[in-house]
């Protein structure tokens, strides 16, 4: 059974930090691209952050600001995210994409809620 657990969500203040971990299992973490979508209320789901051997990649609005990691050895990744804005509030998801041959598979956790407010 594939899982992927997020945490570290939260309420924070402007500019404070936060840093979400994805636990994953059931697949091979190490040859998966691993990835950190979100989604605001009303709003589409958007691709926040992703990182394979090459490394990482952002989106334009959290680029900067928040970083993705992983630990292979612990089957986890990260998003650290700093300088939190009002405008990051959502739900965090994590993704994991792996390929089995020439298939991709995606899988996805439940969501991590992260509300920036004052």
């Amino acid at each position: 059974q594939v899982h992927l657990v997020e945490s570290g969500g939260g309420l924070v203040q402007p500019g404070g930090s936060l840093r979400l971990s994805c636990a994953a299992s059931g697949f091979t973490f190490s040859r998966s691209a691993m990835k950190w979508y979100r989604q605001a209320p009303g709003k589409e789901r958007e691709l926040v952050a992703s990182i394979s051997s090459a490394g990482g990649s952002y989106a334009d609005s959290v680029k900067g600001r928040f970083t993705i990691s992983r630990d292979n050895a612990k089957n986890t990744a990260y998003l650290q995210m700093n300088n939190l804005k009002p405008e990051d509030t959502a739900v965090y998801y994590c993704n994991a994409e792996t390929k089995y041959g020439l298939l991709l598979k995606n899988y996805w956790g439940q969501g991590t809620q992260v509300t920036v407010s004052s």
